[in-house]
């Protein structure tokens, strides 16, 4: 993504000549970017085939990990690659291996974070073996217009597939659209962070492109049904971009930290801290998040019996354990049924206690904000981290109503990710771009 990234010239040389295309990096980022997406089970519901335990997944992920492995050592320099993980990250993804040795069934838990490894892996070579700012634009763009692609044609060749139906589990969503995704609260985060893409895009002179893809991404997101989404989406644009245009990016982590507080007061708060809690149950009795606020004082009483180790990795949500609990009566939804908490924060706690919970805050909402106003204010890096800030912002927020963090190959969490790496990048190495402005 940066002029280091490409190989030197005696580099090139030592490198059988198809792998010193400089067009390889770009296909092969494409590619990795696309398959994160979609999956290698598309069309198929939450629930069916998880991706650590199906033979497809399986040799498709693994698959994946290994090309982008490859891809790391033959393309990304050492500098690059230590660049790629902030200090508190890493130590949050050494929480959660340690968590695994927690875990009720730890050969399940194994595997599943092996799953979660590949996916920040495979993301990180997507990320950081573009040569530059237009293969990093090329990248997105064929990688973005092949999931919007299948997407579209789906609702038309498999319309029982790509939509959810009065049949499944959840009847009342009966007619949204999910494309490829598991769920439409997965394809709707999807859309939004692939109209954050096409905006840079536009932004960066690739008009036409990045028009496209903003409107066909927003028009699907739309039919999702996600008013969660919905609302988010012009917040992390309009946050983001707004004080950049008056020069004063700095207000957009104000902007952030004062979203985040106010997001968690609203949701969690109104659980847990008891004069708010008071102040809803008289004014709103009827603001429960479609029933997540009983689920989430739940959660928080189970963390306060485990609140140093947590119960490890997959170890709760959806296990035995939840079996022998019982269903509150005036709760909406069936706890032991439940496969995450619909709060991705106390589903950090569960599983590996408040400590790593306080760790999270810091590498997931701190550390790449700092990235973010550090940033050199040369046109490319700005761009580039203005696209990753939006896709930040819109998924840390959206974190507090939904549960991705450490979700194996969920594309939601990988976008997170992206959105961590990319912050790191931008902030450290400058970015070069061939492409005028237009």
């Amino acid at each position: 993504m940066s002029s280091i990234v490409s190989p030197r010239r005696t580099d090139r040389q030592s490198l059988p000549q198809f792998l010193s295309s400089p067009h390889l990096p770009t296909a092969i980022a494409s590619v990795l970017l696309a398959m994160l997406m979609i999956s290698f089970q598309p069309f198929q519901p939450a629930g069916s085939g998880e991706t650590g335990g199906n033979i497809v997944n399986q040799l498709g992920y693994g698959s994946l990990g290994a090309i982008s492995i490859l891809a790391l050592v033959v393309y990304a320099t050492p500098r690059v690659m230590s660049a790629l993980f902030s200090p508190s990250f890493l130590l949050l993804i050494a929480l959660a291996m340690l968590s695994v040795f927690n875990a009720a069934d730890p050969p399940s838990a194994m595997r599943a974070m092996a799953f979660t490894l590949i996916g920040i892996v495979t993301m990180a070579a997507a990320l950081s073996i573009p040569r530059d700012a237009d293969a990093f634009s090329r990248a997105i763009e064929v990688a973005g217009f092949v999931v919007l692609a299948l997407c579209y044609v789906g609702l038309v060749l498999f319309p029982n597939e790509a939509k959810h139906t009065a049949d499944s589990m959840e009847p009342e969503h009966a007619g949204l659209w999910r494309g490829v995704f598991t769920h439409k609260n997965v394809a709707a985060p999807v859309m939004a962070c692939l109209s954050f893409s096409g905006l840079y895009l536009m932004r960066r002179g690739r008009k036409l492109p990045g028009a496209i893809l903003f409107g066909l991404a927003m028009f699907f997101m739309l039919h999702t049904g996600s008013k969660t989404t919905a609302g988010l989406v012009p917040v992390a644009m309009i946050a983001v971009a707004l004080p950049g245009l008056f020069g004063m990016r700095p207000l957009t982590a104000l902007l952030f930290w004062l979203s985040v507080a106010g997001t968690a007061l609203g949701t969690l708060g109104v659980v847990f801290i008891e004069p708010l809690r008071e102040f809803v149950a008289w004014n709103y009795p009827e603001l429960t998040f479609t029933g997540r606020t009983t689920l989430w004082r739940f959660a928080g009483e189970m963390i306060m019996q485990k609140p140093w180790t947590g119960y490890g990795f997959e170890s709760f949500w959806g296990t035995p354990f939840m079996e022998t609990v019982s269903k509150p009566f005036d709760a909406e939804w069936d706890i032991r049924g439940i496969v995450h908490g619909h709060n991705g924060y106390l589903d950090v706690a569960i599983p590996m206690g408040l400590p790593a919970l306080g760790v999270a805050v810091w590498a997931l909402l701190v550390s790449p904000v700092i990235d973010y106003l550090r940033v050199p204010r040369l046109r490319e890096n700005v761009l580039m981290g203005d696209l990753f800030m939006m896709i930040l912002m819109f998924t840390a927020l959206n974190a507090f109503l939904e549960s991705f963090f450490f979700r194996r190959a969920d594309p939601v969490w990988l976008f997170f990710v992206f959105a961590l790496m990319g912050l790191r990048l931008v902030a450290r190495f400058p970015v070069t771009g061939r492409r005028p402005a237009q």
